[in-house]
């Protein structure tokens, strides 16, 4: 038991909808026992207190507190961290939200994006004069007055559209490449900082679960 050693690897931010919370839960373990394997997935680390059933609650926890926790069963074996050193629980309960509500939380979503872009867009070409640039332009290259609607508010438009589709590789539901959007690698960015800020707020508070 002595040469035994047991992987474990955590990610930053982890999802339960179980109060009770195990090993298994939030980390990925690898040894070559399997029955230590089994019993250390099925170890109960933490347990989410309170009966509010909506909102979620979460909880820091250190790798060196579930290191503790796996040595309280097996004191000789070389526990080797592979993840983060701190990470959060997340309990979120199990919830069946109506198919209706959430059609019309997606609609409303849609609506609210469409008009803010197209608001985004026209004060844009307002602001740096695209349809005095076009008009003059057209006027050079053309020896007469733009009715302004011509070839280059055509094919600005379109190429504009095309630029959007590009930028944010998405078309409906499918990806143009495998690359992730721009929306996502920032949404991936905004999750990190929460929970950087979340874990040093709860360390320098006291209220993260650490060793004695």
């Amino acid at each position: 038991m002595g040469s035994q050693t047991i992987y474990i690897n955590t990610e930053k931010n982890v999802l339960v909808h179980n109060k009770n919370v195990t090993l298994g839960d939030v980390a990925k373990i690898e040894c070559t026992d399997v029955g230590m394997l089994r019993k250390l997935r099925q170890k109960k680390i933490y347990t989410f207190t309170g009966n509010s059933k909506k909102k979620n609650q979460l909880q820091v926890f250190s790798i060196l507190k579930v290191i503790q926790l796996i040595h309280e069963d097996y004191p000789n074996v070389d526990v080797q961290n592979m993840g983060e050193a701190a990470f959060i629980i997340e309990f979120s309960p199990r919830m069946n939200p109506s198919m209706g509500i959430s059609y019309l939380k997606t609609a409303l979503l849609c609506i609210v994006i469409f008009f803010g872009s197209a608001f985004t867009i026209m004060a844009f070409n307002n602001d740096v004069g695209v349809s005095e640039v076009f008009q003059k332009f057209y006027t050079q290259v053309m020896g007469q007055k733009s009715s302004g609607f011509t070839e280059l508010e055509i094919f600005y438009s379109i190429g504009l559209a095309f630029g959007i589709l590009v930028f944010f590789n998405h078309v409906g539901r499918k990806k143009i490449t495998h690359d992730p959007t721009p929306l996502q690698v920032e949404m991936r960015k905004y999750e990190e900082d929460i929970d950087t800020t979340f874990i040093e707020n709860s360390s320098r508070g006291g209220d993260s679960i650490d060793v004695g």
